[in-house]
């Protein structure tokens, strides 16, 4: 099993390290829940609240932006340039050394 770190910033700008495994097929967002950040989660992970939304800081190159993920984002608040939903961003082995910022809440 191989584990990366992803460093998220939460709403008071607390960076928080996180060990996330590659082998278990779970997206940002539940990585998120898994270490108890204040994300809701609300639609499961349907690309269908965004509430997990956060702004991608680091380059690196996340995979494409689907119909459904960017419907959502051009109805949410707080929405940048580098934002994307948590719960579109596969966690694979080349997003070692991500970090995120989690979006303000609605």
């Amino acid at each position: 099993m191989q584990d990366i770190t992803i460093t998220v910033i939460d709403r008071e700008g607390v960076a928080h390290a996180l060990e996330a495994p590659t082998d278990m097929n779970l997206n940002l967002m539940e990585v998120f829940k898994m270490y108890e950040l204040p994300v809701e989660g609300t639609c499961g992970g349907m690309a269908m609240c965004a509430s997990c939304q956060c702004y991608v800081v680091s380059d690196h190159k996340l995979n494409e932006m689907g119909y459904d993920e960017e419907a959502m984002l051009s109805e949410a608040f707080y929405v940048e340039d580098n934002s994307r939903l948590g719960c579109q961003i596969p966690i694979t082995p080349d997003l070692n050394g991500l970090e995120v910022k989690l979006a303000p809440e609605s």
